[in-house]
């Protein structure tokens, strides 16, 4: 009959501190399935040795120090992402060549803007300035910012497009050069 007492009294004391001890788990890992699976399993391990507990009130710090004690066992048993090999992969450089390219690329289309075009894009979309601030620095109305805007991007789409275009074409015609000299 003892032992439906400490089952009963510790399925009490279980529901009755479910949540706080979910919360202090919560706080060990980051993850709340995690952190489900951790109080899980410090309260399997503290069941067994519940009787042992003279003084209950002290069960919530027992259960901390269990669930404190099963994460550094998790964590010393996890799986290390390296593996020892006899050969080292190659190692990846970056070159920056893209963003040389994509900057070069940008700075020519902005060519293709009027002074006034060219100064509103880059105040609000390089300098991250705001519509009104935009137009303080340039001396013009908020309206005009925004109009100026509208048709300068317009204006870059459609330049994109027409070198995107020109450059399908020349790729095209590359390859029916190439089908012909075959």
């Amino acid at each position: 009959m003892a032992s439906s007492g400490k089952v009963l009294d510790f399925e009490e004391y279980v529901r009755n501190r479910q949540d706080a001890l979910l919360r202090s788990a919560r706080r060990l890992v980051p993850d709340p399935i995690d952190a489900q699976d951790l109080l899980q399993t410090a309260l399997v391990r503290t069941y067994g040795r519940w009787e042992g507990i003279a003084d209950k009130s002290l069960a919530d710090a027992y259960l901390r120090r269990v669930m404190i004690n099963t994460r550094t066992e998790w964590w010393r048993a996890r799986k290390l992402d390296e593996v020892p090999t006899e050969q080292l992969p190659d190692a990846r450089v970056e070159d920056g060549t893209e963003q040389h390219a994509d900057r070069a690329l940008l700075m020519d289309i902005l060519g293709v803007l009027a002074p006034k075009q060219r100064s509103v894009v880059v105040l609000r979309h390089w300098e991250q300035m705001s519509t009104e601030e935009t137009a303080e620095a340039l001396g013009m109305s908020t309206g005009t910012v925004k109009s100026t805007l509208h048709r300068a991007l317009a204006r870059l789409r459609q330049e994109l497009e027409s070198r995107d275009l020109d450059f399908h074409a020349l790729e095209r015609s590359e390859r029916g050069q190439e089908r012909c000299a075959a």
